[in-house]
């Protein structure tokens, strides 16, 4: 396996290329290796150093990541940035990293994976972002209080950031959108939701979510977004002929 394999049989179920005029991110292969061929992926949410360092010591030749290096902007190759890379380069490893395709995937992706959590039926596309809705809403299989909800999506038994449970006690519609999608909780109040999920708070928000009724739930950051590089990381192991390992270093945001 080499990382121009890789990267098409990512790209034959990630639409990497029908987010390229709406992701700045520079989704797919961020980082090459020598060519040289792979026999190990690792998977994480962030790239980042710790993240690197694990993944070398345990023996990946490519590391899948939601969060990359590139956001849309040249940036020098100073400071963290260069010793990123440069770590990269000095142990020949790969980076390829996916954002909004893996954000919005509906069999793979994060909010794919916060619906079948919370028992969503019948998923369909919430809340936009730059002309197209990476989330799902639709209505739950069983009526949810807020603390079941919570004890569904807690990855690794995990807190959330923060509950808000302003609404009935409980609920039998409920939205998602993982990471930082907090604003988008007006969109679930103007829907008539009554569950919104998503990772982050906002101040803003706060008494939007009070005066609409909405019950909430930060599940943090991170933690909503381990989803999409496990299914994605469980598919690799089930199609390819390649060990692959799950690096978990969570930043409680």
């Amino acid at each position: 396996m080499t990382t121009r394999k890789l990267d098409r049989f990512f790209r034959s179920f990630l639409d990497i290329e029908g987010f390229s005029s709406l992701d700045p991110s520079l989704n797919g292969l961020q980082v090459d290796n020598d060519g040289g061929a792979l026999t190990k992926i690792a998977f994480a949410v962030d790239a980042a150093m710790e993240t690197f360092q694990r993944a070398a010591a345990a023996g990946a030749g490519l590391l899948f990541v939601h969060h990359g290096l590139f956001w849309g902007e040249p940036l020098r190759l100073a400071g963290n940035h260069r010793q990123r890379i440069q770590f990269l380069l000095d142990h020949n490893m790969a980076l390829y990293a996916v954002h909004l395709p893996l954000d919005q995937d509906p069999e793979l992706g994060n909010n794919a994976g916060l619906a079948d959590l919370l028992g969503i039926q019948d998923p369909e596309p919430f809340g936009l972002y730059r002309g197209r809705k990476i989330g799902y809403k639709g209505n739950l299989a069983k009526p949810l209080t807020v603390e079941e909800a919570v004890k569904r999506i807690a990855f690794a038994d995990r807190p959330p950031l923060g509950v808000y449970p302003f609404g009935e006690r409980e609920s039998r519609t409920c939205a998602v959108v993982s990471g930082g999608a907090a604003e988008e909780a007006l969109q679930a109040i103007d829907e008539g939701i009554e569950l919104y999920v998503t990772g982050e708070s906002s101040h803003a928000v706060y008494h939007q979510a009070l005066e609409g009724h909405l019950n909430m739930i930060a599940g943090g950051h991170y933690s909503t977004e381990v989803w999409g590089v496990r299914r994605v990381m469980e598919r690799c192991a089930a199609q390819l002929n390649m060990a692959v390992e799950f690096i978990d270093i969570p930043t409680g945001l």
